[in-house]
């Protein structure tokens, strides 16, 4: 009992936020993710990157939009993220709408 207890009360994983780098494929986004941390010895903050594919399933998300990834189980042997929203559209137009525009 006390085993299936402590599996319950596992502790979820926050969601992530960043930015779209690249559309990769149908239903694929590349999203990057900017952390700083402190070098344990001698204080300095340091920049981290990290880039994760993400399952876009309505491909909804544009390159250059904020949006926020959680994540769920493996969807390919790269991808275990999948996209939770938008959180800010880019400024500038998507791709695809400018082209069939002009």
């Amino acid at each position: 009992m006390a085993e299936a207890e402590e599996r319950q009360t596992t502790k979820r994983r926050k969601p992530l936020t960043g930015v779209v780098e690249a559309i990769s494929g149908d239903k694929t986004i590349r999203v990057r993710i900017n952390t700083l941390v402190k070098d344990p010895r001698y204080g300095k903050f340091l920049r981290k990157r990290t880039r994760l594919l993400v399952h876009d399933p309505n491909c909804q998300a544009a390159v250059g939009d904020r949006v926020e990834v959680v994540p769920c189980r493996p969807v390919s042997k790269a991808k275990s993220w999948r996209l939770g929203r938008v959180a800010r559209p880019s400024d500038s137009p998507p791709e695809a709408s400018a082209a069939s525009e002009g």
